[in-house]
């Protein structure tokens, strides 16, 4: 992941990056197992990192600002630290005792998450509300797109979602390759370790809104901090959010990072807009033209 990027920006991926995470980025990403990078407290701040240095490539070569920004969980601080509210080095530092809390929580006992292909955020929120009226601890996670929910619970809740599924009216209901049930109270011990590191990062305006998983509004200015804990024990509204974003004007979407799930879920959420995903620095030429916003990058203008 981010092997082009690694080369071009040294800068943040080299040392700057390793000195903050205590671990070397480049050898988990590049030469590491694909266990080692998908364990939570590896793959969040590999994300976080590669992801920013894309979008500073992006940022060189376009006209102007965003309109908006938006980030699914994670790359909220992604957004955030694009609008300038938070700066690389104290995002990287924070995403990396998150995703390190995150992991502990999720050690705490077992849990984890199921998506529910097919079902409206009223029939998960029927089906979690049923399951805990019964004992159980199942709550919605993720509403990422029309026809997809995601629910967390314990493993004793998602092995009874699953064998009921078709009782229940559901389409099909997929675990997910997680450590946890993130974006539950399961996650309450990792959302305070979270505030206490945020209580020690400076904030900055914003140059660009950025909408809240939480609230599927922008950010209010000066309630970053408070949101970004909550985020933690919250349900990621990010099909609300791109819905939102498109009723306020937006008609283009760009996808910045590795993938393209974000481009599919805009595509999904938002009637009639366009997305279009760089994934890599060989994407961003194609990328930028496809939507005809490519300047040159003048010398000097890539903040190096």
């Amino acid at each position: 992941m981010g092997a082009d990027l690694f080369a071009e920006r040294p800068d943040l991926l080299g040392h700057r990056a390793d000195y903050i995470l205590g671990w070397s980025l480049e050898e988990v990403c590049l030469r590491g197992s694909e266990e080692a990078l998908t364990r939570t407290e590896h793959a969040q701040p590999a994300l976080f990192a590669v992801t920013y240095a894309l979008w500073e490539e992006v940022r060189a070569r376009l006209f102007g600002l965003p309109a908006a920004a938006a980030g699914h969980s994670l790359g909220e601080y992604t957004a955030l630290a694009a609008s300038g509210v938070i700066d690389f080095d104290d995002a990287l530092a924070v995403v990396a005792e998150r995703g390190q809390a995150m992991a502990d929580a999720a050690d705490i006992e077992p849990s984890g998450m199921t998506a529910l292909l097919g079902a409206s955020l009223e029939q998960a929120e029927d089906i979690s509300a049923r399951r805990r009226a019964n004992g159980g601890r199942l709550t919605v996670a993720n509403v990422n797109a029309p026809g997809q929910v995601v629910v967390a619970g314990g493993k004793d809740d998602l092995d009874w979602l699953e064998s009921e599924a078709q009782a229940l009216g559901l389409r099909k209901a997929v675990r997910l390759k997680v450590a946890g049930a993130f974006h539950s109270p399961f996650m309450e011990p990792a959302a305070a370790r979270v505030g206490q590191a945020l209580a020690e990062v400076p904030f900055h305006s914003q140059t660009f809104p950025v909408w809240s998983n939480v609230t599927a509004q922008p950010l209010p200015e000066g309630r970053e901090r408070q949101l970004l804990v909550d985020q933690v024990v919250s349900p990621v509204l990010f099909a609300q959010s791109l819905e939102g974003m498109a009723g306020s004007g937006v008609e283009l979407f760009l996808h910045i990072g590795p993938g393209d799930v974000t481009a599919s879920m805009a595509r999904r959420s938002a009637a009639g807009v366009r997305a279009v995903a760089i994934s890599d620095l060989s994407g961003i030429a194609p990328g930028l033209e496809a939507i005809g916003t490519i300047a040159t990058p003048q010398p000097g203008s890539l903040d190096r």
